[in-house]
């Protein structure tokens, strides 16, 4: 989702793009759908031969109906991909809706097994996915994804996407949901600053500490963040753990493994962040504010690093002083011998697209998506919305803003290393324990053992819960 004057305050927000199932806007009348088949009084399908250039069997004069979040984004990418479909299915009627409250227009009609073809379901009001994937109104976008794509007929649209969109989409062995953004976590500061200092970008903990100590001796804070909402220097936390313990500790943490949070990597980057306090490196007072008041000081000069996700840039649009040119720096390696390289960062998807199983054209509805996670319209995208798609190559030859662009170095840099846990999307009362640890952390009141201690403690009581399903990855 799209941080705009559009969306709700700050957490509600984040959640979106860490894909959490969020408000349970449509349980209650969700759970009386139909968990499969059931009797349903709509024409069957439309449905099409398949061949080479309709891989999907589209039916090309049936209609399809596309209702699409408009928030900061708006939804001219969205009629661009239509105006495409258009162009291959010319018999086709499109009825386009561009809302906000998708969950309050929709919900009705997922209970009356009713739905439109392909649903943006993004938003603060969007509708509760966790009950959609509950009650089997998805589709399984797998045809999709082992269809050609619609730039390269020899490239499967699976093959196209940047690292853990699939991933991001899956729910118990299937892909529900397919997301358009692609956000990525790391530091932020200003290039023209720190050009004007002399001071570059660390690669090391150690060279961050270092520096730090030349940017609190020039009279700046080294560091600001969100304070009332800690889960944003969560980030940098945990995306030093994952350097450190690689893939194993990424599993480990997320399947509620025994004493997982108590491994010598999360050890070690809360111990990291422990000491940026105790040194007097987080600027004071930093846990008293909000996003927007961090952000903004920091735009001031007050502090010389920030963390946060990719949306920063247009987040800021009309506070940060001209020529201030913020890029994203991916965090730095602890030690030496991180099982992930120092380029390796956080990442994931949003803005999730769906095609309900009841849909009367799921056939139209994926073409859609394939259309919509084209290169071509991705491209688009990328150029209104200064945002970062989640189709690889979405940004090569276009002249990207100084945010955007270090946001698409950082992702080519990192490769198949970009990663991300899913514990915040399966499960919100961990999050909030992680959270809420995490700001005691960093404003010296936990050392990192009570802190491990801590978190540990809610995730054991979390996998004892038989009332909470549990995921694997």
């Amino acid at each position: 989702m799209n941080p705009s004057p559009l969306t709700p305050p700050y957490p509600s927000r984040r959640s979106i793009l860490k894909g959490a199932a969020g408000v349970a806007i449509a349980a209650p009348l969700l759970s009386a759908c139909v968990t499969g088949g059931g009797n349903d009084d709509r024409p069957a399908a439309n449905t099409g031969n398949k061949s080479s250039d309709n891989p999907l069997g589209v039916k090309d004069d049936a209609p399809l109906e596309v209702v699409i979040f408009k928030g900061g984004y708006g939804d001219d990418y969205a009629k661009h991909a239509e105006d495409l479909y258009k162009g291959k299915y010319a018999k086709a009627t499109i009825d386009h809706k561009g809302i906000q409250k998708v969950g309050e227009a929709l919900q009705p009609r997922f209970v009356a097994n009713t739905p439109p073809d392909v649903v943006d379901n993004t938003g603060a009001g969007r509708l509760d996915l966790a009950a959609l994937v509950g009650t089997r109104q998805l589709s399984d976008l797998t045809e999709l994804l082992d269809a050609p794509s619609f730039d390269d007929p020899n490239t499967k649209v699976r093959d196209t996407l940047l690292p853990g969109v699939v991933d991001d989409g899956t729910f118990d062995k299937q892909v529900l949901t397919l997301n358009f953004t692609y956000t990525v976590w790391g530091l932020w500061y200003s290039k023209p600053l720190f050009a004007s200092k002399g001071w570059a970008y660390p690669k090391t903990w150690d060279e961050m500490l270092a520096l730090c100590a030349t940017i609190k001796a020039a009279g700046v804070a080294p560091w600001t963040y969100q304070g009332k909402y800690p889960e944003y220097i969560n980030d940098p936390l945990l995306t030093m753990a994952a350097k450190i313990g690689g893939e194993a500790l990424l599993k480990s943490v997320d399947n509620l493994e025994p004493n997982a949070w108590k491994a010598d990597g999360l050890k070690a980057a809360a111990e990291a962040f422990a000491e940026l306090a105790a040194k007097g490196y987080i600027m004071s007072g930093s846990e008293a504010l909000s996003h927007t008041e961090a952000q903004a000081a920091w735009c001031q000069g007050k502090a010389a690093f920030i963390p946060c996700g990719s949306w920063l840039e247009s987040e800021q649009k009309g506070v940060a002083p001209s020529g201030f040119d913020m890029v994203m720096g991916a965090v730095p390696a602890r030690t030496g011998s991180d099982k992930m390289g120092a380029a390796a960062v956080q990442a994931a998807s949003s803005e999730s697209f769906l095609v309900p199983s009841k849909a009367k054209n799921a056939a139209g509805g994926m073409e859609y998506l394939r259309i919509l996670f084209s290169k071509q319209s991705a491209k688009a995208f990328a150029q209104s919305a200064g945002t970062l798609p989640a189709v690889a190559g979405a940004t090569d030859g276009l002249t990207l803003s100084s945010g955007l662009g270090s946001t698409s170095d950082a992702i080519k840099a990192a490769g198949k290393e970009a990663f991300t846990f899913r514990f915040r999307t399966w499960y919100a009362p961990l999050a909030k324990a992680v959270d809420d640890a995490t700001g005691e952390l960093v404003n010296k009141r936990a050392t990192a053992a009570e802190w491990a201690e801590r978190v540990q403690k809610a995730a054991d009581a979390l996998a004892k819960d038989s009332g909470v399903k549990k995921y694997t990855r």
